[in-house]
């Protein structure tokens, strides 16, 4: 969203982009992120300014203000004294606190209206666990907790599918006890609000898979559809929304599927993440629903494997920025 200025002008304010784990990609696709956005978005780099690639242009600002002025001709820079060098593909301990207080500041900002969103480039959990103590299950958890809501949900969007995990990083052995009515709903309930509030869809379409094969077949195949997830869908339409389900998943995703919705809730991680990743793996971005201000990430990992070589691709840190600029400037629809 734009803040007013006194006189009623809009003003602008630019994406903030936590740099992550130093030792991984995330430095250098967010570089390459700016070289091909500079001139459309305005950014802000938080992080070590020795971790960015030498032959892309950065310049150090105090203010967020400042940013705007900066972008088009080097990459905004938020310093922040890591300690030690990075060592590309390795972790260190001495890190991990920097990347916690970067993703705190990046929220920070957002939360005070200095920059429009918050896109952050992925973490390693383990490296942070080990060297900082962090207690939470990943980056989505703790920017829960610093924003203090009890429950988020994680969207995976793309221009040709937008799909959400009811569940996510369990055995598949433990969704039918972790999936409940409450949580679905809920879930469910989140995803709206967020296309209604981020994507401008006033009514959205959401279509809900089934847990079991072909949406358990009349109980031939499972009875958690028929013992509570259609009565449930069927209290959520009689509430006024347009939920639809639940559907086999294996007749979900194609395109002329896709084009009767506008996101998908699937019942575990792979039901979900599975299409998405196979209609357009480049361009899938991670969006958080249920914060208090608009987050996004690439849909990737570290990479320890190529960092540092020149190789990764920056294309989803790019879709991410873009959608975490449209969003957080109310133009997402």
């Amino acid at each position: 969203m734009t803040l007013p200025l006194p006189d009623g002008e809009p003003r602008e304010r630019p994406v903030a982009i936590s740099c992550g784990e130093p030792a991984g990609i995330g430095p250098e696709v967010a570089a390459r992120a700016w070289a091909v956005l500079a001139g459309e978005i305005p950014m802000l780099w938080l992080g070590d300014p020795r971790h960015l690639p030498g032959d892309v242009p950065h310049r150090a600002v105090t203010d967020p203000a400042e940013a705007l002025a900066v972008c088009a001709d080097a990459l905004p820079v938020l310093a922040h004294d890591f300690g030690p060098p990075v060592t590309p593909g390795r972790a260190q301990a001495a890190h991990a606190q920097g990347v916690i207080d970067m993703i705190a500041a990046g929220v920070e900002l957002v939360r005070s209206g200095a920059a429009s969103a918050l896109c952050t480039a992925p973490i390693h959990k383990k490296a942070l666990k080990d060297g900082a103590g962090f207690a939470h299950p990943g980056h989505t958890e703790y920017l829960a907790a610093l924003a203090g809501v009890d429950q988020v949900v994680m969207m995976l969007a793309s221009d040709q599918l937008r799909v959400v995990p009811a569940t996510i990083h369990i055995p598949l052995s433990e969704v039918p006890r972790q999936l409940t009515p409450a949580g679905l709903t809920r879930t469910i309930e989140i995803t709206i609000a967020g296309l209604r509030d981020l994507f401008g869809i006033a009514r959205p379409r959401i279509a809900v898979s089934g847990l079991n094969p072909h949406a358990g077949e009349g109980g031939a195949m499972g009875h958690e559809e028929l013992d509570w997830i259609a009565p449930l869908i069927g209290e959520l339409r009689a509430a006024g929304h347009d939920v639809t389900g639940p559907l086999p998943a294996d007749t979900m995703f194609h395109a002329a599927a896709r084009a009767r919705y506008d996101a998908a809730v699937a019942m575990y991680h792979d039901q979900a993440l599975i299409p998405i990743k196979t209609l357009d793996f480049d361009k899938g971005v991670n969006v958080t629903l249920g914060l208090p201000f608009v987050r996004t990430s690439p849909d990737h990992g570290t990479a320890f494997d190529i960092a540092g070589q020149g190789l990764a691709n920056p294309t989803s840190m790019i879709e991410a920025i873009r959608l975490a600029h449209r969003m957080g400037s109310g133009t997402a629809a």
